[in-house]
């Protein structure tokens, strides 16, 4: 079995994977204090509570947070015996091609997603991830990396609302019965969720107009579903596009002979 960690800025998310199938994700917050004892007490419980007993045979690693990457493979290395692939490292490969500027490093989630998105639905494609950050990559015909946009991120977005206006309360985003909001918290979800709309609209058609083609785009993320169900902005939506991508990028470097 594999198992496939996504490590983001709010978020870690452990999933097992058994070749076929997803058999349990598990998610944490990303504590860059968390000990690799910690991480195996807490993996211990759930995956105990699941009812599974995974013998996990690789590990692949995908983190925007280069600080706990090194408990992780602690983690892998004292539990499992195993090293971990890690994506970004000179050592794991890709199977596409990353057209950027001279170095500059691109996050591991960004070409993890990419690699997911060329997989499923082939080139000439723009997935558009919410998480802390909303980010837009977009990805060739050939199924290179060829950049992209990062946006704040929309819970990101109402915490700093919230922080910088001291008369406005903290607020959880969801869709709005109307644009015209008649109190303070319809008014700030209002502007959020339309906002985003708006922002994610335009940014795609801003790319596509720039590539001159037709193009297809794809959501993931956890707030992608609440946009996508009121207000269609994707052409698909994939909630675990990172996960398969981690699955994609150990298969290549099996294939090729690096782990």
């Amino acid at each position: 079995m594999l198992l496939a960690i996504d490590c983001g800025n709010t978020n870690t998310v452990f999933s097992i994977w058994d070749g076929e199938k997803f058999l349990a994700t598990l998610r944490t917050s990303t504590e860059h204090q968390r000990t690799a004892d910690q991480y195996f007490v807490w993996w211990d419980t759930l995956t105990r509570h699941h009812g599974i007993k995974p013998e996990i045979k690789g590990v692949v690693i995908s983190s925007t947070v280069p600080r706990v990457v090194f408990n992780l493979r602690v983690f892998a290395d004292r539990y499992f015996g195993l090293r971990p692939l890690v994506v970004g490292k000179p050592e794991c490969l890709l199977p596409v091609e990353v057209r950027v500027d001279a170095g500059t490093q691109v996050g591991p989630d960004r070409l993890v997603n990419t690699v997911a998105g060329f997989d499923r639905y082939g080139g000439d494609l723009i997935v558009v991830d919410f998480g802390t950050a909303t980010t837009f990559d977009v990805v060739d015909t050939d199924g290179a990396y060829i950049g992209g946009v990062i946006a704040p991120g929309v819970n990101l977005s109402l915490e700093a609302l919230h922080m910088a206006a001291a008369a406005l309360p903290h607020v959880d985003i969801t869709y709005p019965d109307q644009v015209i909001g008649t109190n303070t918290v319809a008014c700030m979800q209002a502007g959020i969720f339309w906002g985003y709309v708006g922002l994610v609209k335009e940014i795609n058609a801003r790319i596509k107009a720039e590539r001159g083609r037709a193009m297809k785009v794809i959501g993931t993320g956890g707030l992608a579903p609440l946009f996508q169900s009121h207000a269609q902005v994707f052409d698909d939506f994939a909630d675990d596009l990172t996960m398969h991508g981690l699955i994609k990028i150990h298969q290549y470097n099996n294939e090729q002979g690096t782990i």
